[in-house]
């Protein structure tokens, strides 16, 4: 059976990430940092195995602690400013990659969402998600 390979760039195409294999999970997550980040009402991100992704280009890397403590990691284009995977602390067996990086949109659907006591009010969700906060 053929493993399903999928590559994310940033806007320019200078940094990448090569991915083998279906994500551990998708979600959304509607924190105040994640509408920073992605200039959206929230942040759509998939989970990978850190073996099966391949980075390539040149990163920069910007950190942020997390409402409880964690570091994250996010690896960004130094020319165009697009985030196109990150990392977070205490989870080194995974690489998240915003599901925009790989304009895919026939990219699995989120099956959970985070921080939605900062959801917009208008957003409406599909039926069946996990839901948090």
């Amino acid at each position: 059976m053929p493993v399903n390979k999928r590559t994310a760039t940033c806007s320019c195409g200078q940094l990448s990430a090569e991915v083998l294999g279906e994500p551990q999970r998708v979600s959304i997550c509607h924190c105040l940092a994640c509408q920073q980040r992605t200039g959206s009402v929230f942040g759509e991100q998939a989970v990978f195995a850190a073996a099966n992704v391949t980075p390539s280009g040149n990163a920069s890397v910007y950190v942020r602690v997390g409402d409880q403590g964690t570091r994250f990691m996010f690896r960004f284009c130094p020319t165009c400013g697009a985030t196109v995977y990150y990392t977070a602390e205490g989870r080194d067996g995974v690489v998240v990659i915003p599901v925009g990086a790989f304009a895919d949109p026939t990219f699995s659907a989120p099956t959970a969402s985070f921080y939605e006591s900062r959801k917009h009010a208008w957003l409406a969700l599909p039926e069946g998600m996990k839901h948090a906060h």
